[in-house]
């Protein structure tokens, strides 16, 4: 008799049981959590228009008409007021188009949806005026003679900085004997510049170079810190330069546009 009602008894506790630890999973399925999750955004020719308005326009010194592109890098992520499941990390951690990253990483910023969107927008200008400023210093040009105007519309933060650069040396100078710095092709990259010249990471590259390559791109050009990060998902046909300065970076674009000397390679 006792052990004929354990019997039954035990199926009935686990049932029981099992009520609460249901719940619990599916609380933890869909609850929200701390994350975002990003794919591969637009990339955007600086040498060319955005929008109808060209994206580098300069005043003061005499241009050159350019070949090729060089094309800054974005990823797409989930809002900052965007609810994000477990089910959306799983997903995202399976998938080669898709990055898990946490939103403080995303939005550094914090706050509201408006107050990020704002801090985003003030780090692209920052990030405009001190591309401009690492340009001409690299090309011995007056800040003061040479107006530099940089337009790109519904992107945030410091990440085109080196390509504001580039773009900037290549309008200006190009490669210094006539030819452009793209040699004709389709370059892409990306990283934060200090007035100095020196490039700095960004985060989010393995999705970068993918847009990179979707958009023609065959080079690319990627902080050197970053490297091992923008080989994990890396398209075929796309070279990786690793670069640590805007002058390390003509130099790698010179040398593979003119065939000559060694170019560093991830």
């Amino acid at each position: 008799m006792l052990s004929r009602l354990s019997r039954l008894a035990r199926p009935k506790a686990v049932a029981v049981c099992a009520v609460p630890f249901v719940a619990l999973l599916a609380t933890a399925v869909f609850a929200p959590l701390p994350f975002s999750v990003a794919e591969p955004g637009t990339t955007a020719d600086v040498l060319g228009e955005n929008k109808g308005e060209p994206v580098i326009t300069i005043k003061g010194a005499s241009t050159r008409k350019t070949t090729g592109e060089l094309r800054m890098t974005t990823i797409l992520a989930t809002g900052p007021d965007a609810r994000t499941s477990l089910g959306d990390v799983v997903d995202g951690w399976f998938r080669t188009d898709r990055a898990v990253m946490p939103r403080d990483a995303v939005y550094p910023g914090g706050g509201s949806v408006e107050e990020i969107e704002r801090y985003n927008l003030d780090e692209m200008r920052k990030s405009q005026d001190t591309a401009t400023e690492a340009a001409l210093s690299y090309l011995g040009e007056d800040a003061g003679d040479v107006d530099v105007t940089l337009r790109l519309a519904d992107v945030g933060g410091p990440s085109a900085g080196l390509l504001f650069s580039l773009g900037i040396v290549d309008k200006l100078e190009g490669d210094g004997s006539g030819g452009d710095l793209t040699g004709g092709r389709t370059v892409a990259g990306t990283g934060t510049i200090a007035a100095d010249g020196t490039v700095g990471p960004v985060g989010g590259v393995a999705l970068k170079t993918q847009a990179a390559r979707r958009d023609g791109a065959t080079v690319f050009l990627v902080p050197e810190a970053e490297c091992s990060d923008a080989k994990t998902e890396l398209p075929d046909g796309l070279r990786l330069v690793p670069v640590t300065t805007l002058k390390g970076a003509v130099a790698s674009l010179v040398a593979l546009q003119k065939g000559e000397g060694s170019v560093p390679a991830c």
